[in-house]
């Protein structure tokens, strides 16, 4: 039997290439970068260009706007705040963010925002941490006035909006209820915005000093920011969100002069961070590597056991199971995960080709990361088309059936 030392085959890597070419081929993707790497064995794939129509080749080291996969990498940073023992899981948070303090609950989620009842309890950082302190993006409410509400007080990263610098964010954010009492349920990203704020107030530093500090310069990940210095500004695609109708390549963002061309007033933990495959890949293996670079020890092996294990009670885990299997990705045939971490999915059942206990996250910009500690794999695809139409989350499913595929031992 052909193979490799690190485990994928010569044929499975060729019919993975193949078909990820295709859908550059067929015009609906300009162009990615996708890395695998199992057993030290590491192979990187760049196919198509920068630009839909032509122009610079995609190159290994091509920068990209990592959306939602930044979650993994801002619930990081709160661990290295727990392994130090400056913040405890079960802490309320109001100490540092004294706009959660004292919060008022929606007495219907999809209610008036006036009638509501006092919360039960303070949030804790275990609360924001699961994405369980009552807020979030949520599917199922979409036109109710809490989601209206937080589209309008600009508390969402959107095209076309800047988010406000973090004490103005907290103030608009301290203004609405929760939707639900904290810790009932799990709803999606606003808790991993507040984490960034949290991390930033707890350390005396701003966000991305401290992510710099202690994640991002320990790691190598020296392409890794909220934005893209003039330097580098040459290897950011633009960003493009197709019509969802035509199909047209509609840029949301330009490369030079765009929003990731200087430094943003909020640094934003569920979506603001750019990077590069090589980049992610650093950060994927020291979570499966328990905590380790190399000799160097960044996380405790506790805190990557919690991050990346399912932390949600069997009745938080029922309305993210609703979320994934009847609302949100039917379409684009992903969210069959089960469980949730820190800031990532952690698979619970095996819905897939991937194995259970595989964890990360994908970007609604394009992009997906994952880790599998049975394979013992890691696999990153970025593209520059965000998920306004099903192409990008095809590629994204296609990948990782073909990563699957192509292990051999």
């Amino acid at each position: 039997m052909e193979q490799k030392s690190g485990g994928f085959s010569e044929t499975g890597l060729r019919k993975m290439r193949d078909v990820l070419a295709r859908h550059v081929d067929s015009g609906k993707i300009p162009g990615f970068v996708a890395l695998i790497s199992r057993n030290g064995e590491t192979h990187v794939e760049a196919i198509g260009t920068m630009r839909h129509d032509g122009g610079a080749p995609m190159q290994r080291d091509t920068i990209f706007r990592m959306a939602s996969t930044s979650k993994m990498v801002g619930a990081a940073a709160v661990m290295v705040l727990l392994d130090e023992c400056k913040v405890h899981l079960d802490d309320p948070v109001d100490q540092w963010l004294p706009e959660l303090a004292g919060r008022q609950v929606l007495k219907r989620p999809d209610g008036p925002l006036d009638e509501t009842v006092p919360a039960r309890r303070p949030i804790t950082v275990r609360d924001l941490l699961t994405s369980t302190f009552g807020l979030g993006v949520d599917m199922t409410l979409m036109g109710s006035p809490i989601q209206n509400a937080i589209f309008e007080n600009g508390l969402f990263d959107t095209p076309g909006l800047e988010m406000p610098e973090p004490d103005e964010w907290m103030r608009r954010l301290g203004t609405l209820p929760l939707c639900y009492q904290p810790g009932e349920r799990w709803q999606y990203h606003i808790s991993n915005e507040v984490l960034g704020v949290l991390v930033a107030r707890v350390s005396g530093q701003t966000f991305e000093t401290f992510l710099r500090e202690r994640l991002l310069d320990p790691l190598g990940m020296k392409d890794t920011g909220f934005y893209v210095p003039a330097g580098k500004i040459d290897r950011l695609p633009p960003a493009y969100v197709p019509d969802t109708q035509t199909g047209e390549f509609i840029v949301w963002d330009e490369a030079a002069g765009g929003r990731y061309s200087k430094p943003p007033k909020f640094q934003a933990g569920g979506g603001g961070l750019l990077s590069t495959v090589d980049d992610y890949n650093a950060f994927l293996q020291m979570l499966l590597n328990q905590g380790m670079h190399g000799t160097e020890r960044i996380l405790s092996r506790p805190a990557v056991q919690l991050m990346t294990t399912n932390r949600l009670t069997p009745e938080q885990q029922a309305f993210r199971d609703d979320l994934a299997k009847n609302n949100v990705h039917l379409s684009h045939g992903q969210g069959q995960h089960g469980g949730w971490g820190y800031g990532m999915a952690v698979r619970t059942y095996q819905g897939d080709y991937a194995s259970i206990g595989q964890f990360g996250w994908d970007g609604g910009s394009g992009t997906s990361a994952y880790a599998d500690p049975e394979q013992q794999l890691t696999g990153i695809l970025l593209t520059q088309v965000g998920m306004s139409t099903p192409d990008s989350a095809h590629l994204i499913h296609d990948f990782w059936t073909m990563v699957y595929q192509a292990i051999e031992d």
